[in-house]
């Protein structure tokens, strides 16, 4: 019978060996990777609420107080405004006019009181004396007191035509950008009839909702760090500036991945807005960590 040859298998080279056991490696250390980033993950998950809301518009109209023809427009579209700039002007020809003829009442009745004073010192002098009558110097304290009300009453008149003139400027209440230009020069206003919208940029805030059960992790003035898809990755800081007092259903507006049947209570996350980049409408994810004290209030956004 003859004898089967023997296959000898051929030997793993030791390079290939040492590609399986780096392969092997690699496995384990992503999966310890993997595992290491899923429980920071978590932690960090549980150390910080998150909140989804938008940066509230904030827009103010202005108007004069007076009515009259506008003559100068100061100001586009666009441009940012400073608290007290002048903004326009109405016609103030016949304001001025007002301003001068309520001047010129106010000196002549300076001047009959004077006359009056003079002449009642004098009744009340010869009064003592019997030399005038008691009818003539009741005569001269009634002409005194009228011309000492008619004073008042001319000066009264003088400030409000000064006020007239004054708020012949329309002036800027706030710091902001001119949204929109309503009017143009020319057109006929009166206070009802808005001449600007202005938007209110600094400070800003993001109104976000927070479900009941989270109602009791937050509070005024706790630090928060506000995103938007503008600028990833960026936080910029705020705090809790408001908290509602009553429930609510989420608006459809917001994004969250939470139902909108739950009730929720709208929060005001504020922040300093200086180089503008937060608009006004903008979506915003608002982070806050738990861990907090509870802190004093933020000093107040500087606007220079």
């Amino acid at each position: 019978m003859a004898n089967n040859p023997v296959v000898e298998q051929p030997a793993v080279p030791g390079r290939k060996r040492i590609l399986v056991l780096i392969l092997v490696g690699v496995v384990i250390l992503a999966a310890v990777v993997g595992c290491v980033l899923w429980l920071r993950a978590r932690a960090e998950a549980r150390e910080w609420l998150t909140f989804y809301g938008n940066i509230d518009i904030r827009e103010i109209q202005l108007a004069f107080y007076d009515e009259g023809r506008i003559e100068r427009m100061l100001v586009q579209e666009g441009d940012r405004i400073k608290k007290g700039q002048v903004l326009a002007e109405l016609d103030i020809s016949r304001l001025e006019d007002a301003v001068r003829k309520a001047e010129a009442t106010v000196r002549v009745d300076q001047a009959a009181l004077e006359n009056a004073e003079i002449t009642y010192r004098r009744t009340e002098a010869l009064a003592k004396d019997l030399y005038v009558s008691l009818q003539d110097r009741d005569n001269a304290i009634a002409a005194l007191k009228e011309a000492r009300d008619r004073l008042k009453a001319d000066e009264a008149a003088l400030v409000l035509a000064r006020r007239q003139l004054h708020d012949g400027k329309l002036v800027a209440p706030k710091d902001g950008v001119i949204e929109v230009r309503i009017l143009e020069p020319g057109d006929m206003v009166t206070p009802q009839a808005p001449v600007f919208t202005v938007a209110l940029d600094n400070p800003i805030w993001a109104r976000i909702y927070v479900p009941e059960p989270d109602l009791g992790k937050i509070f005024p003035g706790m630090r928060a760090e506000i995103y938007t898809d503008s600028y990833p990755g960026r936080a910029f800081p705020g705090w809790i500036g408001y908290i509602s007092p009553t429930a609510e259903f989420t608006p459809k507006s917001v994004e969250t991945p939470q139902l909108r049947t739950r009730l929720v209570y709208e929060v005001r996350v504020y922040a300093c807005n200086p180089d503008y980049r937060l608009r006004l409408g903008m979506p915003a994810t608002v982070k806050i960590r738990r861990s907090q004290p509870y802190p004093p209030p933020p000093p107040p956004c500087s606007t220079e």
